[in-house]
């Protein structure tokens, strides 16, 4: 793959190469050059935002070149969907299409559609994230959707096909405190979610615009999707009639830059937390459902189980 196509930033840090975070940023067809400036200044936050995170960056789109980023963006995932605990993060930055069959993300040289990048994404054995900022990038959700994979999309369907703006705002939440809802000291990737989600929609009752994106976040692999506003902090408290699991629990424990009390977890021990927080999660949606006595008494079971485990992996004097 010639070296042109490809920018890549390594961040140093303490843990194995193997067991980092890698960002792969993806710059798409700018259209027109206020745009190219746009997704070039998203592209660099998510950077910074990696490098104090201490993860790998991989830009793809922004280097002089013959554009042919499509098979620079193929090679990447499969020179990095190897197994390991941290979650590669691809960030799809542009504009997409739907032809009412097949959604797209526009690059430069040919497009990528939906159906391509989840053949491209069958091998990967650790966790993932695909964050679509581009218009009409809803179908993503079912082209993508999966066991331990988030899929966050700037629209609800391939429908919405103007310029979608969630990029700018998630971008900015990624690494922004004020992204901390649940005030642990690290944003999550549902709580930038979120907060963008909230800042899209500002934007366009601030101007008086009819609101033309609407945004999805989905990881329990059910191809469904949850909208921003169906959240109250960063628990979902509405569930669609046919009873499927809320989303949420499992992007809410991913983090780019992570805590000091995470980053002195080992990777076993945030291995079993994510396990109970999840267990914690299903539990609550179950309640009304099952006997008191039942659900509380499950629920003490997870949160004393939790409780042990952060006792048993905080230092000495207790800090």
């Amino acid at each position: 793959m010639p070296a042109l196509l490809l920018t890549m930033t390594l961040c140093l840090a303490a843990a194995d190469p193997a067991d980092r975070s890698c960002v792969l940023i993806v710059v798409g067809a700018p259209g027109a050059p206020e745009y190219g400036a746009e997704f070039r200044r998203w592209a660099g936050l998510w950077r910074a935002a990696a490098e104090k995170g201490g993860a790998e960056s991989i830009t793809i789109g922004e280097a002089e070149g013959d554009g042919a980023d499509r098979d620079a963006l193929k090679q990447a995932i499969a020179d990095k969907g190897t197994a390991g605990r941290e979650p590669l993060w691809i960030v799809l930055i542009g504009h997409g299409t739907f032809d009412g069959r097949e959604p797209k993300f526009n690059l430069r040289g040919p497009d990528v559609a939906a159906a391509e990048l989840a053949e491209w994404l069958k091998p990967i054995q650790r966790p993932l994230a695909v964050v679509n900022c581009a218009s009409s990038s809803g179908p993503f959700i079912n082209a993508l959707s999966g066991a331990d994979r988030v899929v966050a999309t700037a629209t609800r369907s391939g429908d919405e096909q103007n310029f979608a703006r969630l990029g700018q705002y998630l971008a900015e939440a990624i690494a922004d405190s004020a992204a901390d809802l649940d005030k642990d000291g690290q944003v999550s990737l549902l709580e930038a979610f979120l907060t963008a989600s909230a800042r899209t929609q500002e934007f366009y009752r601030s101007k008086a615009r009819l609101a033309t994106e609407h945004a999805l976040i989905d990881d329990d692999g059910d191809k469904l999707g949850t909208p921003a506003d169906w959240f109250r902090g960063v628990h979902a408290t509405k569930r669609v009639k046919s009873g499927a699991t809320a989303d949420g629990a499992r992007a809410h424990q991913l983090h780019l830059i992570k805590n000091d009390r995470e980053q002195r977890m080992s990777p076993e021990v945030r291995d079993r937390r994510d396990q109970l927080e999840r267990a914690a999660s299903d539990l609550r949606a179950t309640k009304g459902a099952i006997p008191d006595d039942a659900y509380y008494h499950r629920l003490e079971k997870i949160m004393v189980d939790l409780a042990r485990l952060y006792r048993d992996s905080s230092p000495e004097d207790g800090r």
